[in-house]
C-alpha cells in the first residue's frame, strides 16, 4: 500500500520528503477538503518541511482548503506563524471565507492565545507580512512586551546616540529567539525575558522597593 502523505507529514517528516523525491507531483496535492502538505507541516509544527514544501517544490505558501483557508489558519506555535509570516511571506490579513483572518478565528477558538497575539500585533493590528514581527513589537523596536513591572523609557535613535548609548544586536537577538519560543507567555518564559531585561539594564535586581509603576489591567 503506498504511504499516505497527510500522515508521514503529521508523523514522519523525513520519509515524506524521501517520497516527494520520488513522486514531486504530490508535493502540491490536497485531499478532498482542500487540506494540503502545507497545511499539515504547518501544524505539526514541521518547520524544515514547510521551508522545503514552499521553496524547493513551489508549493504556493497561500494555497487554501475548502474553507478559503491557508496554513496560518491550523498553527500551534507562534514558531511556526512566524515562519509562515516573516519567512515565506504568507500575508497574516488573508481572510477565509467567513471573513476571519487567521487571528480572529484562532482568538475565537480560544486554543493558541500565543499564536493570536502574535498574529494580532499592538494595539490588536494583524502582523505585516514583511519580515517584521509586529506581535512582538514594543514601541517599534521589534522586542515584545516587557515583564509585569518593569518601566522601560523608549527614545529616538538620535536622542540614544546623544547620550552615548548603542543599540546591542546580541540581546535583540536572544531577546527575539525567546519571544518565539512556544512557552514565552508561561511564567517561565516571562521570568527569562525579566532576566535578559536586568541582564540589559547593568544586572539590577528588580526588587518591591524599585520605583517602577505596575501595569495597569
Amino acid at each position: 500500500m503506498a504511504s499516505n502523505p497527510y500522515l508521514l507529514a503529521a508523523d514522519n517528516p523525513d520519509a515524506l520528503l524521501s517520497l516527494l523525491r520520488e513522486n514531486p507531483t504530490l508535493a502540491s496535492g490536497q485531499d478532498e477538503h482542500g487540506y494540503s502538505l502545507v497545511h499539515a507541516a504547518a501544524s505539526y509544527n514541521h518547520l524544515n518541511l514547510l521551508r522545503t514544501l514552499v521553496r524547493e517544490y513551489q508549493v504556493p505558501v497561500d494555497i487554501k482548503d475548502e474553507d478559503g483557508e491557508t496554513a496560518l489558519f491550523v498553527v500551534e506555535t507562534v514558531e511556526a506563524a512566524r515562519v509562515l509570516v516573516e519567512e515565506l511571506g504568507l500575508d497574516a490579513k488573508t481572510q477565509n471565507d467567513e471573513g476571519q483572518t487567521a487571528a480572529e478565528k484562532i482568538e475565537a477558538e480560544g486554543d493558541w492565545p500565543a499564536v493570536a497575539e502574535y498574529l494580532r500585533g499592538p494595539e490588536g493590528n494583524v502582523s505585516a507580512a514583511n519580515g517584521t514581527p509586529n506581535g512582538l513589537a514594543l514601541g517599534g523596536t521589534g522586542l515584545p512586551p516587557v515583564p509585569e513591572g518593569l518601566k522601560v523609557t523608549m527614545g529616538t535613535m538620535d536622542e540614544a546616540e546623544a547620550n552615548g548609548q548603542q543599540p546591542d544586536p546580541e540581546f535583540r537577538r536572544r531577546i527575539e529567539e525567546l519571544a518565539a519560543r512556544e512557552d514565552f507567555q508561561t511564567p517561565e518564559g516571562q521570568a527569562e525575558l525579566r532576566r535578559l531585561v536586568e541582564e540589559a539594564i547593568g544586572g539590577e535586581v528588580l526588587g518591591e522597593d524599585r520605583n517602577v509603576r505596575p501595569r495597569q489591567e
